[in-house]
């Protein structure tokens, strides 16, 4: 089993390895009861934002590692992954701008993707 850091290095270089902008990730462990890391990335279309998601199962599924759940669709702009301790965040440009996950979470620790 992967430690939630490791898993969520892994998801974001893989997001960035099939072309998501903008990919972090951010430590909202001192803040959250809920999940320790957000891993974010910006798709430039809605078909881009559809194999970003099946590019992270398919690196996870092998693990036998599964979502908890999957919320939205390709064409909501947003999709959320709940890994239970990572939670990725894949959105359209117009929809991370839109919502600025970043400024709300902006007291946490961005990391560095490796």
């Amino acid at each position: 089993m992967l430690e939630p850091n490791e898993m969520a290095q892994k998801i974001a270089q893989k997001l960035a390895d099939n072309k998501a902008a903008d990919v972090m990730i951010i430590d909202i462990s001192p803040k959250s009861s809920f999940a320790d890391y957000f891993v974010m990335g910006s798709a430039a279309n809605e078909r881009q934002l559809e194999a970003l998601k099946d590019y992270v199962e398919g690196l996870l599924e092998p693990m036998e590692i599964f979502p908890k759940s999957i919320e939205g669709k390709r064409d909501s702009g947003w999709i959320l992954m709940d890994y239970g301790d990572v939670i990725v965040n894949i959105l359209t440009r117009e929809m991370r701008e839109k919502y600025n996950i970043e400024k709300i979470w902006g007291d946490c620790e961005m990391v560095t993707c490796e």
